[in-house]
């Protein structure tokens, strides 16, 4: 199963580059973790947000695959713990789908790439930096899969 982590920005900071691919090179061949970056539209004093944002997600949209379970990373989404992440996991392997993660820009997801969502999904109330978001999802994945492998990582 390929996980698709399909995020608006590029150009990250090489400790996030680190970050996600230290976690992501420990996945084996059942659970796979991709990246896909998508450039955030130019912002300045005359930028039409709101045009930014569904370019975005049209862009998020279309790197969906066909067939793909979608989970929205939003503020407003459902909190899971991670044995929840971890039985999530689990059902997502037995059905055989791929997933993708959207995680939005500095505006959130769109609202169309939010309502294609099968569901939505809180890290947490807090505001988190973009960057730091696509670590602590490749570890919590990680982690995830730990759990279901009898790997002693999470303890």
């Amino acid at each position: 199963m390929k996980i698709r982590l399909i995020a608006i920005g590029t150009r990250m900071p090489d400790w996030v580059t680190a970050g996600y691919h230290e976690f992501a090179k420990r996945l084996n061949d059942d659970v796979r973790l991709e990246l896909v970056e998508i450039a955030a539209g130019k912002r300045g004093k005359a930028a039409d947000i709101a045009r930014l944002t569904q370019k975005e997600g049209e862009a998020q949209l279309a790197a969906i695959g066909s067939q793909d379970r979608v989970v929205a990373l939003e503020v407003l989404g459902k909190p899971w713990r991670t044995e929840d992440l971890s039985q999530k996991l689990r059902q997502w392997l037995a059905e055989g789908r791929n997933i993708s993660l959207l995680i939005g820009g500095p505006e959130g997801l769109s609202s169309e790439a939010s309502a294609r969502a099968d569901e939505h999904w809180s890290l947490s109330p807090l505001t988190l930096p973009h960057p730091l978001v696509r670590v602590l999802l490749a570890e919590q994945i990680y982690r995830a899969w730990t759990l279901l492998k009898g790997h002693p990582y999470h303890r």
